[in-house]
């Protein structure tokens, strides 16, 4: 993988819950373009040395993306190696409280995606309800009522997931939580 300064890099981590990020090449330390390279990252406008791997995408100004190499690859194989794609799915939220309950509406929406029935977007619901003799704790009920509706839409991308698995392969499949 070479790069040149302006070249756009995404790095996506391989850690749950942790966001892909996104900066642009600053400085080279090998006049080929090899790594590493210092790239300035949008999200906190940091500079650091980057050692590309696998999970590293480099998008010339100049052309298609170029992925960092594996060094166990064969040689040639990395040719016809697919190149990720980087796309953001985004969850809104929505709460509603009304007399002791709790609503709450967690929308994921998925850009070009077909998350079922030709739509780009989940919908899932939680609920609670302060019991009468319960304190006044607004926000447990936001927490009670949030965490419900995200581990529903979670529940419904892992049976997705199974079902696709399922038709991919002939076999039935069971994805672990």
């Amino acid at each position: 993988m070479k790069a040149s300064v302006g070249d756009r890099v995404i790095t996506v981590s391989g850690t749950v819950g942790t966001a892909a990020r996104e900066g642009r090449v600053v400085e080279l330390r090998h006049l080929d373009g090899s790594p590493p390279f210092v790239v300035e990252w949008a999200d906190s406008g940091e500079r650091s040395v980057v050692f590309p791997g696998p999970d590293t995408v480099l998008e010339h100004d100049d052309g298609p993306p170029a992925v960092a190499e594996d060094v166990g690859t064969p040689p040639g194989a990395q040719e016809d190696a697919q190149v990720p794609a980087h796309t953001t799915w985004r969850i809104q939220v929505d709460v509603f409280e009304h007399e002791g309950h709790t609503h709450a509406q967690a929308i994921l929406v998925a850009p070009g995606e077909d998350l079922g029935s030709g739509l780009d977007e989940l919908r899932s619901v939680g609920q609670a309800r302060r019991a009468p003799g319960d304190a006044d704790l607004p926000l447990v009920g936001d927490e009670l009522a949030v965490g419900r509706a995200l581990r529903r839409l979670a529940s419904r991308l892992l049976g997705d997931a199974e079902q696709d698995i399922a038709h991919a392969t002939g076999d039935r499949s069971h994805v672990h939580a």
